[in-house]
C-alpha cells in the first residue's frame, strides 16, 4: 500500500505489512461514547510478538473493563470504505457493532451505535494529522492519529443486562500504532463541556528520538468550530506540569495563547498497552473524569469550561 495514501488517511489499518512477518508491531483503534450519566470506551486492534499475533478488543466502562482476546485470522480490514472487523464486531468512523460473549470474564455485551458528523481537526501536507511533521519519521515508537474530535451518537449497547442508550450524544475516535506506548506520558480528552459546544484533547509525553528524548506536546482545542492547536512541531512551551496522585495541572504557552488545564480524576480501571508488540503494559484510564479547561488571549479569558465524562490516563 502506498505509504502517502496511509499517511493521508490513518483511519485506515496501516500495519497489513506486518500481516505476515515477525516485527513487533501495535495498532489500535480508540471509540469513546458518553451520554449525560454513562461512558463506555472500545478499543479494537491487534499485537505482533515474534510468532504470537493476536486481535483483541478492550472495553472500558466507568467502573470495570474486560480485555477479550482472538485470532488473528479474526482480524479484517478494509480500506474503502475504512472498517474493521474482528469476528462478530464492526467498527469505522459512521458505526460500530458489538457483539460478544466471553463466559471467563462473565461479559455479555451487544448493540449498535451509529455515529455522524464528525469533527475533524484542521490538516494539510505538512501536518497530515495531530502529530504534525513526526508523522513522517518513519522510526517512531507511536503514532498518534485524532479520527473525530467530536461526533453525534445514536443507539444502545447492553453490557451484562445494563442498556446504556445514546440519543444525539457525543463520541470520540483516535488511533495508535507502532511497537510501544511512551514510557511515560498524560492523556487527557472531553467533549461534554458545560457551557459550550467545544471539544478537547492533550497529551503530553516523553517521546524517544534516537540517542535523546524530549517531551511531545499534542493538544487541540475546538470551540464552536474554531480550532486552537498546541504542539511541540508549532513552537508550544510547557509552562507547568504538575501530577498530584491521579490529578494533572498543565500551562501551555504559543504565541500570545496561554491554555491551562487541570483534571478531577474519578475512578478508574486497568487496561493493557504495548511494549515492544506485547499487550502486557498496565495502565488505568477514566473515562469519567472532569477537566477544567481556561484559554487566554494577551491575558484576556476567551474560554472557560469544565467538561465532565472525560477521559485521563496518567502513566509516571
Amino acid at each position: 500500500m502506498n505509504k502517502l495514501y496511509l499517511m493521508r488517511n490513518p483511519e485506515v489499518f496501516q500495519g497489513e505489512k506486518y500481516l505476515e512477518s515477525r516485527k513487533n508491531y501495535f495498532e489500535g483503534w480508540y471509540f469513546k461514547n458518553s451520554n449525560n450519566k454513562n461512558s463506555i470506551s472500545f478499543i479494537p486492534g491487534i499485537n505482533i510478538d515474534g510468532k504470537n499475533k493476536n486481535a483483541f478488543i478492550q472495553i472500558i466502562t466507568d467502573k470495570v473493563s474486560y480485555f477479550v482476546n482472538y485470532d488473528i485470522k479474526d482480524f479484517e480490514f478494509n480500506l474503502e470504505p475504512f472498517y474493521i472487523k474482528i469476528r462478530n464486531n464492526y467498527f469505522s468512523k459512521e458505526k460500530i457493532k458489538i457483539d460478544i460473549k466471553e463466559e471467563k470474564q462473565k461479559l455479555n455485551i451487544y448493540g449498535e451505535l451509529k455515529y455522524s458528523n464528525n469533527q475533524n481537526i484542521e490538516k494539510n501536507i505538512l501536518n497530515p494529522n495531530i502529530m504534525g511533521p513526526f508523522s513522517y519519521i518513519p522510526f517512531m515508537e507511536c503514532n498518534h492519529a485524532i479520527l473525530s474530535m467530536k461526533n453525534d451518537i445514536f443507539g444502545f449497547i447492553n453490557i451484562n443486562g445494563k442498556k446504556l442508550e445514546f440519543n444525539n450524544d457525543f463520541g470520540y475516535i483516535e488511533k495508535d500504532w507502532g511497537t510501544s506506548f511512551p514510557k511515560s506520558y498524560i492523556w487527557c480528552q472531553g467533549n461534554n463541556f458545560n457551557k459550550s459546544n467545544s471539544s478537547f484533547m492533550i497529551s503530553v509525553a516523553d517521546i524517544p528520538f534516537k540517542i535523546f528524548n524530549f517531551k511531545g506536546i499534542i493538544c487541540d482545542l475546538i470551540i464552536n468550530d474554531k480550532e486552537y492547536k498546541f504542539t511541540t512541531y508549532n513552537n508550544t512551551k510547557i509552562i507547568k506540569c504538575l501530577i498530584d496522585n491521579n490529578n494533572f495541572d498543565i500551562t501551555l504557552n504559543k504565541e500570545n495563547y496561554i491554555l491551562n488545564v487541570k483534571s478531577k480524576y474519578s475512578s478508574g480501571a486497568k487496561l493493557y498497552a504495548p511494549i515492544k508488540g506485547k499487550m502486557n503494559k498496565n495502565i488505568f484510564e477514566s473515562i469519567s473524569s472532569l477537566v477544567s479547561v481556561t484559554l487566554k488571549e494577551n491575558e484576556k479569558v476567551i474560554f472557560s469550561d469544565t467538561s465532565k465524562n472525560c477521559g485521563i490516563e496518567i502513566v509516571k
